[in-house]
């Protein structure tokens, strides 16, 4: 088993790779055949053979907006904790790498005109309007690395941390519940994963902890009223889904169809989205991460198969799922062809490790191994 800070950086590590496995340079996230896409991955030799470099593998928007998320995580000599500081930080870097660090990557239409009006140095420049159309995966796919910054979800105020800024990064770029929330629930698994809790308890975790965050909108008092207007979808899909799986109570053993193929998981990723496109929303590109986790355990090829390798927003699956699989597994078992020429894996390596000393400086680390079981502190969380 991994130590602490091997999970930290494996989990960033495979992010990257899940990201760009999904992604590549554009031919697979955007190729709408899952048996295709299977095709040609057997063409190349199999998940263990798969070179994922900068040249045939580069790493999508995705992987460059975890990396601005985690980056200004760690940036503690500008922000020093200050959540508003820290929120102008998330904001400056979001519109420094998305405009510095996009060709060729397939930068999103919501996260561009968002941080086009970003005007961190400004009171409030943070602030974008509610966006009706907002509920996109641009959010969800760069919010993990949260989790690792507020691991201890036993901790009342690491809980209400990881709520806050995933709340607040999100709606940087996608003012909608159903983006926002795709931000939370992707912070909240990474940290699940580092807690070592059964995956078939991550969504009844966060379906628990959903009014929470509403009453945290409510307290902020910024767009109250769209936010309520537009709240219900997101929990609506994740109550049918979970009860889709058996594992709405949290306490069910995981129920998959018996024959679980490449073309039947792409009809029911489709099943899940907002449009047609699996796994581009806020809701179900977490969601389908979540899947591919729960049917692969510990096998990360089958992890690929299932979470990187189909006709949806793979990319945003992708590194949603290998996040969460480092977090609770590490990177031992993974060929080390599809990590050894990642593209930035060198700043992934690093902001794994500068996370895992924020939060063990902060104390979560040891607090959350001696909590493991206890009781999450729902009921006073912002009272």
């Amino acid at each position: 088993m991994s130590n602490k800070i091997d999970l930290y950086t494996s989990a960033m590590v495979l992010a990257g790779v899940g990201d760009a496995m999904g992604y590549k340079n554009g031919d697979w996230e955007f190729s709408f055949d899952g048996e295709k896409i299977h095709q040609e991955m057997k063409k190349l030799g199999g998940i263990k053979k798969l070179k994922i470099n900068k040249k045939d593998f580069r790493v999508s928007d995705d992987t460059v907006l975890l990396l601005s998320t985690a980056e200004a995580l760690i940036d503690v000599k500008r922000h020093g904790n200050d959540l508003n500081k820290l929120y102008v930080e998330i904001a400056t870097h979001y519109k420094k790498d998305y405009f510095n660090d996009m060709s060729g990557r397939a930068g999103g239409f919501t996260t561009s005109n968002a941080c086009a009006h970003l005007e961190p140095l400004r009171e409030d420049g943070w602030h974008i309007p509610f966006n009706p159309r907002g509920g996109g995966c641009g959010a969800a796919m760069r919010s993990m690395c949260i989790g690792l910054r507020y691991p201890n979800i036993y901790d009342k105020t690491c809980l209400e941390n990881l709520i806050r800024v995933s709340v607040e990064s999100g709606r940087m770029t996608h003012n909608h519940p159903t983006g926002f929330l795709g931000s939370f629930a992707s912070a909240l698994f990474g940290s699940l994963s580092l807690c070592k809790i059964p995956l078939n308890k991550w969504g009844s975790i966060m379906l628990l902890l959903l009014p929470k965050v509403l009453k945290y909108i409510e307290l902020v008092g910024r767009d109250v009223e769209q936010n309520t207007k537009h709240w219900s979808y997101f929990t609506e899909q994740w109550v049918n889904y979970l009860t889709t799986r058996n594992i709405l109570s949290g306490e069910s053993e995981v129920s998959f169809p018996s024959d679980y193929n490449v073309k039947a998981r792409d009809l029911f990723y489709k099943s899940l989205a907002y449009s047609t496109w699996g796994g581009s929303s806020g809701h179900d590109a977490p969601m389908i991460a979540y899947d591919a986790l729960l049917a692969a355990g510990n096998d990360w090829e089958k992890l690929c198969h299932h979470g990187m390798l189909h006709s949806g927003d793979n990319d945003s699956t992708g590194v949603i799922s290998g996040f969460c699989y480092g977090a609770m597994h590490g990177i031992q078992d993974v060929p080390s062809l599809n990590y050894k020429s990642l593209e930035y894996k060198d700043r992934l390596l690093n902001a794994g490790e500068k996370l895992f000393e924020l939060a063990s400086n902060d104390g979560y680390i040891n607090e959350m191994d001696a909590c493991s079981g206890n009781i999450i502190p729902v009921d006073d969380l912002f009272s």
